[in-house]
């Protein structure tokens, strides 16, 4: 198989091509990316010699094409993130989301290529903070954020071009990843790099929203079962049951780092803060055979913080930046 891996630099899509190229290795692999902020060489730099990276912008539809000819197969991570930065500046997020999955998929439409779409949880707003409701393949879109939004604009475009063109396409919604590589810019990162660096961390508000968490491993997994198994048009939700809070999770890490529970600042709540996401992954589970490998929250969360610790060298340039910005806006 010839896969073509956009946003394969990032967090979640650098971690993807690690395991393809270990668990897989007669696939051949390029990585698209436009080596953002969020994108890093050095994120590749273990598998550089197995793989071709070529940097480009995904809503380029001339590079977009010829890469997708020369591809048995796509997986589309490549998007924009980071919802305080889709609150502060949405048009980036239009831009990469919305019409950077449509040249994808006019690329996979005249190429007659497989497609798998990388989507999240967001798309579906939120829960109650106190009930059983969980979000399956069917629950109706109800996006708050100018991210979600954009993200569940490109999950509607994939659907249109399945049905009205007969596009071989597949979409999972994942909800929140954690593990090696991710953004300094994240929670859980944020933390543990501020403990490292000797600042105080940072909860949004009383820190009660609530998130369902899996480890970047399990995420990419499961896609790698979809993108075999996974039927034509179906959309595919990842979780691990992995729900906590996020004052819980805050907790876990200062434990983990020798701090005391207490020694963080609470923090402005953010715009339209989501309170709680929790998915249904059982069809995943029963149709396809997917299960999580990393069911232990605490021993994942304790892993993730002696990468940090050992990596900074990969963090350390980025975290001044991020810790200027957010002191802009005052959080």
């Amino acid at each position: 198989m010839r896969l073509l891996v956009t946003g394969g630099a990032g967090f979640i899509g650098a971690n993807f091509v690690h395991a393809s190229v270990r668990d897989h290795p007669e696939v051949s692999v390029t990585v698209l990316d436009a080596m953002t902020y969020a994108g890093s060489r050095e994120s590749l730099a273990p598998v550089d010699d197995q793989i071709r990276l070529v940097q480009g912008d995904v809503t380029d539809a001339e590079l977009v094409h010829k890469l997708v000819a020369e591809s048995d197969a796509v997986v589309h991570f490549a998007a924009e993130t980071h919802v305080d930065n889709a609150l502060a500046d949405p048009e980036p997020f239009v831009r990469s989301n919305v019409l950077g999955t449509y040249s994808v998929l006019e690329a996979v439409r005249h190429n007659s290529v497989r497609l798998h779409h990388v989507s999240t949880d967001e798309v579906y707003g939120d829960l109650p903070l106190d009930g059983p409701e969980r979000f399956t393949e069917f629950t109706p879109y109800n996006p708050s954020s100018p991210y979600s939004a954009t993200k569940a604009a490109a999950d509607m475009l994939v659907r249109a071009w399945v049905r009205s063109y007969r596009v071989a396409a597949t979409i999972s919604n994942c909800s929140n990843n954690y593990g090696p590589y991710q953004h300094v810019e994240k929670f859980i990162p944020r933390q543990i790099t501020n403990v490292l660096t000797g600042r105080r961390p940072k909860l949004y508000g009383r820190g009660a929203n609530v998130r369902d968490w899996i480890h970047v491993e399990d995420h990419n997994s499961a896609v790698w079962r979809v993108l075999g198994d996974g039927d034509i048009g179906r959309t595919y939700l990842i979780g691990a049951d992995g729900e906590r809070d996020n004052l819980s999770v805050m907790r876990m890490i200062l434990q983990l780092m020798g701090r005391p529970a207490d020694d963080f600042d609470h923090v402005t709540d953010r715009a339209g803060h989501d309170l709680r996401y929790a998915i249904d992954p059982s069809p995943l589970r029963d149709e396809l055979g997917w299960t999580p490998g990393h069911t232990d929250f605490e021993a994942g969360l304790r892993d993730t913080i002696d990468w940090y610790r050992t990596n900074e060298s990969w963090w350390g340039p980025l975290k001044d930046a991020v810790e200027a910005t957010y002191a802009e806006r005052a959080q």
